[in-house]
């Protein structure tokens, strides 16, 4: 498969169909949980929308999407060391560091945290997606949550899926936005970059971000982010969005001239705390991961000023 859009129209015979098992039949090339993986990550489109895996097809809709390659081998393990915040016989708590990628795909087919969780127990070769609930950008730390069990995944997704989780970032942006800022956008595919999310008008996934100012520096500002919903670089484009886009963010962040103390090679974006339910106890557990080095330091001499 090459990274070329591909198209095709559901026939009247076709309706009420899931869009992946339609897709799955369409193009048997690629497996059913490899169309789900596409499909959650906004590669796929009803009517020119963004969809979901389990939508139902209507006669005549028009399905479109784009495979960046071949859907990559399975995982193997590999030696990576991870830094386990938390573990028992239900979830792993890891504090994920900066150039990472969670998954396996394309350009990354291997060094990533699936291959580094299937080493560090075989467990997680027995669970979909090896496990991994939620997901991180490659270039953001901070803290995860995996499941070890069948049960803590699915309990672990509905937590997720109904927002009883809480989540935490620490981001440093340019300039001064206001003391708090609740934003709620749609956000999907951007129309002509396809690589790249934006704020849509509609057709989009809604997403819930709110900012607070925890510290200013002249030029740029310390701000924390609860996110309430969990949509790709949600936070990444809500900054842009809102004016004041994570320093370091090449892809949402325009070019600047401004001089730091340090000159960041990524987002300087860390997912600082994350608060859910024991899947099996029930118990209220909240964790929190420190800061990497890069972002650390950077903080520390924009405080020294």
């Amino acid at each position: 498969m090459n990274d070329s859009n591909q198209s095709i129209s559901v026939e009247a015979s076709q309706r009420g169909q899931r869009l992946d098992v339609f897709l799955s039949a369409a193009v048997p090339a690629v497996s059913r949980s490899q169309w789900k993986a596409l499909i959650t990550d906004g590669l796929v489109q009803v009517n020119g929308a963004s969809s979901k895996p389990n939508q139902k097809l209507q006669a005549g809709d028009a399905i479109c999407w784009s495979i960046p390659a071949a859907a990559p081998s399975e995982a193997q393990a590999e030696d990576i060391p991870l830094d386990v915040l938390f573990e028992d016989d239900a979830v792993l708590v890891l504090n994920k560091p900066a150039g990472l990628v969670v998954h396996p795909a394309a350009g990354n087919a291997s060094g990533t945290l699936v291959n580094a969780l299937l080493f560090h127990d075989p467990v997680f070769q027995t669970l979909e997606r090896a496990g991994i609930v939620h997901r991180l950008d490659k270039d953001t730390s901070g803290v995860m949550v995996v499941a070890k069990s069948a049960a803590a995944l699915a309990e672990l997704r509905r937590q997720f899926k109904a927002r009883e989780t809480s989540k935490e970032y620490l981001a440093l942006v340019w300039g001064a936005p206001p003391l708090r800022s609740r934003i709620e956008t749609q956000i999907g595919r951007h129309p002509v970059h396809r690589k790249k999310m934006a704020v849509l008008k509609e057709g989009g996934r809604e997403a819930v971000s709110n900012v607070q100012v925890l510290e200013k520096f002249g030029e740029t500002t310390l701000v924390q982010v609860k996110i309430e919903t969990g949509r790709t670089h949600q936070i990444r484009v809500h900054m842009a969005h809102l004016g004041h886009p994570i320093i370091g963010d090449s892809v949402y962040g325009r070019s600047r001239q401004n001089k730091l103390p340090v000159r960041p090679e990524r987002q300087m974006l860390h997912a600082a705390k994350l608060e859910f339910s024991h899947p099996s106890t029930g118990k209220r557990l909240s964790f929190e991961a420190p800061l990497a080095n890069d972002m650390r330091l950077l903080l520390e001499r924009l405080q020294n000023g």
